[in-house]
């Protein structure tokens, strides 16, 4: 009797370990997933895809690479979150950047830390490479213009119920001139969020 207790407790014991275990599902990446109402990929996806295409179908932009002799060179500057959470804006303009850079219709070239690690990378050459093959100082190609941008929330609450609104903005400025190019504006994303009232 006691053995049978002892198998039916250990049974038990082992039935709640793999019920209360993670359980991970693969789910498509175009599939959208809203689990906090926060920012997530799909708000990301709607809001590149949005102003990429704003972009590369302005005149302005249009204007300014017929223009140039040579394919208009860009480089992307800070993409700053002032929404009320936290958001990875870096994943807006690297997107935006290789979406852009693809089209073949504008240049890119490296800012921020990849431009330092190239820098470095360059003046380690001067000293430590041989003269046919280390690269040469002062031959940068200079940007025309700087793609910037902005995140920013308007959130509406009212008891167990809250709106999140999305703004994003995208600019693209002459770095001579300080003419804006091309400004972008997204605010598709907006959401109820409905939580369950606190029972008494």
């Amino acid at each position: 009797m006691k053995k049978t207790y002892f198998l039916l407790g250990a049974f038990l014991f082992i039935f709640a370990s793999c019920s209360t275990g993670t359980n991970v599902k693969r789910v498509d990446t175009a599939q959208q997933l809203d689990l906090s109402g926060y920012w997530n990929d799909t708000d990301v996806r709607i809001v590149c895809e949005a102003l990429i295409n704003d972009c590369l179908r302005s005149p302005r932009v249009d204007q300014a690479i017929r223009a140039s002799r040579t394919t208009p060179t860009v480089i992307v500057g800070r993409f700053r979150n002032e929404s009320s959470e936290h958001i990875d804006t870096s994943i807006i303009s690297s997107i935006m950047e290789a979406a852009i850079f693809n089209s073949g219709r504008l240049d890119f070239v490296a800012g921020g830390d990849v431009r330092e690690d190239i820098r470095a990378e360059r003046m380690d050459q001067q000293t430590n490479a041989s003269p046919e093959t280390m690269a040469k100082l002062r031959n940068e190609t200079g940007a025309d213009y700087m793609l910037t941008g902005t995140v920013r929330t308007i959130v509406d609450r009212d008891g167990n119920q809250t709106v999140r609104t999305y703004f994003v903005t995208s600019e693209m400025t002459n770095i001579e001139t300080n003419q804006r190019m091309w400004i972008g504006q997204n605010s598709e994303i907006k959401k109820l969020i409905t939580q369950p009232r606190n029972r008494l």
